[in-house]
């Protein structure tokens, strides 16, 4: 039996990245998991939680094998200066990029099946001089794509974002005709080839309250988004909108969507993670590679002080799992 092999970066080890893979180091696993990350973090944040793992070295000529509870299998890389939790240290960034970085070299060679990672905390990689806006661009950049599409999903519902990490007065310029047929042909031909649905049923917000009410509200709508649904309707894609965004995330309209296109990150995120969150998922649609993610931020009060709850990372997992699983049978 062939086992999926996937890498797993922590994120910020000063946060509960390193908690909660040493929580989830407990759990049987029937794939083989490899942590990209320093060891001595793991085997300190283990002791300071009271649980007890065994670091391996990962050995890239072993053929994958599901992982043994109590036992992790580690891609080291080492930090620059030592970690204490819930203390951030700009002399770690480098570190915590470099992990990253061997991640996705190791899922564009095929050696690792798909990347999931932890939360990464956006100030302290700015505070060291690295301008950074998020994981999803981040990666964007290491693979060469020039856009991508950051979706989140829980169970019943998935939300895609026309923009990200954008402060609110920037966002109705960057809503394009050029971007937002891009989004849409990324998030539909992702559906497809990483879901395995033949025909995605998406629902498309409008950016203005109502829709921009026939113009009277703003008329993005008008000039940007319907002529943009148009064209790729046209083509055969089922685009229902642009729809009134306070009223588009009510049953009948997500039971028949596989898919919601949010112009912008709280316009969307906050009915999702409402109604999943510590099971949603962050994905990354348009790169060449899978990547998955936790839905939360590094919490640094809680890091190293202990339980933390693994259900964010495990869903991200189990949805990783499954796009590789679909992309090997297709």
């Amino acid at each position: 039996m062939t086992y999926l092999r996937l890498a797993l970066t922590p994120g910020e080890p000063a946060g509960i990245g390193p908690d909660i893979v040493v929580q989830l180091a407990g759990q049987q696993r029937h794939y083989e998991l490899v942590v990209i990350a320093d060891p001595e973090v793991l085997i300190q944040r283990s002791k300071q939680r009271g649980l007890s793992i065994i670091t391996e070295i990962y050995d890239p000529m072993e053929p994958p094998k599901p992982g043994i509870p109590g036992r992790l299998k580690v891609l080291p890389l080492k930090t620059t200066r030592p970690v204490i939790p819930g203390h951030l240290s700009a002399d770690n960034v480098t570190y915590v990029l470099d992990c990253l970085r061997q991640g996705v070299a190791g899922c564009i060679s095929g050696e690792f099946a798909a990347l999931i990672t932890g939360p990464l905390h956006k100030g302290i990689i700015n505070q060291a001089g690295i301008a950074f806006t998020g994981h999803t661009e981040f990666l964007a950049q290491l693979c060469g794509v020039s856009q991508v599409v950051m979706m989140l999903a829980a169970p019943g519902l998935r939300v895609a974002l026309a923009t990200t990490h954008l402060p609110l007065s920037k966002v109705s310029s960057a809503v394009t005709r050029q971007s937002l047929e891009g989004t849409l042909r990324i998030l539909h031909r992702d559906l497809q080839r990483r879901f395995g649905i033949s025909r995605p049923q998406i629902l498309v917000c409008g950016l203005n309250p109502h829709a921009g009410e026939g113009g009277y509200l703003g008329d993005e709508e008008i000039k940007i988004i319907q002529p943009v649904l148009e064209i790729l309707r046209v083509e055969g894609m089922a685009l229902l909108g642009p729809l009134p965004a306070d009223t588009l995330f009510i049953p009948p309209y997500l039971k028949k969507a596989d898919a919601v296109l949010a112009m912008y990150h709280d316009q969307g995120l906050p009915v999702l993670k409402h109604l999943g969150f510590g099971q949603a998922v962050n994905i990354t649609l348009g790169l060449p590679i899978i990547r998955t993610s936790v839905d939360h931020g590094t919490a640094l009060e809680l890091a190293g002080s202990g339980s933390v709850d693994t259900g964010s990372l495990q869903a991200a997992i189990n949805a990783a799992l499954e796009m590789a699983s679909f992309q090997q049978k297709s």
